[in-house]
């Protein structure tokens, strides 16, 4: 895989984890009439998919040009390990004292942290060089 090969991965699996962290914090927030977006606005969910999808994309296409012998599956692991580590931010996440029902803070951020890897993974497939 090439880097522009990469780039374009990152753009495309950016847009579907973006679209998805969109639509769900829209869902949850009129689900049960809470708003985080003192905590988490749309611009850091937006970084934050760009940042994940760009560093997964780049790391796959380094991988492939360094160590063509090495299995991806594993690559794919440790992005899956990875993206459950990062759940530990959430649960230590303090929030403002003036935040509304923080207790359901979690069931909005934890999904969020596996958006970008699910995007890569399911894109991924269609990128691979024969």
């Amino acid at each position: 895989m090439n880097l522009n090969k990469a780039f374009i991965l990152a753009g495309v699996s950016s847009a579907l984890s973006i679209t998805a962290c969109l639509i769900y914090n829209k869902v949850y927030s009129g689900s049960f009439y809470v708003d985080f977006s003192k905590v988490i606005s749309p611009t850091s969910m937006i970084m934050t998919c760009l940042v994940g999808c760009t560093l997964m994309s780049l790391t796959y296409a380094l991988i492939i040009r360094w160590r063509p012998t090495l299995n991806l599956a594993w690559v794919n692991m440790v992005f899956a390990v990875l993206s459950f580590a990062s759940i530990i931010m959430v649960l230590s996440f303090k929030l403002p004292l003036e935040i509304e029902f923080p207790e359901l803070f979690p069931g909005l951020a934890i999904p969020m942290h596996f958006f970008p890897v699910l995007a890569f993974l399911s894109i991924v497939p269609f990128f691979k060089s024969n």
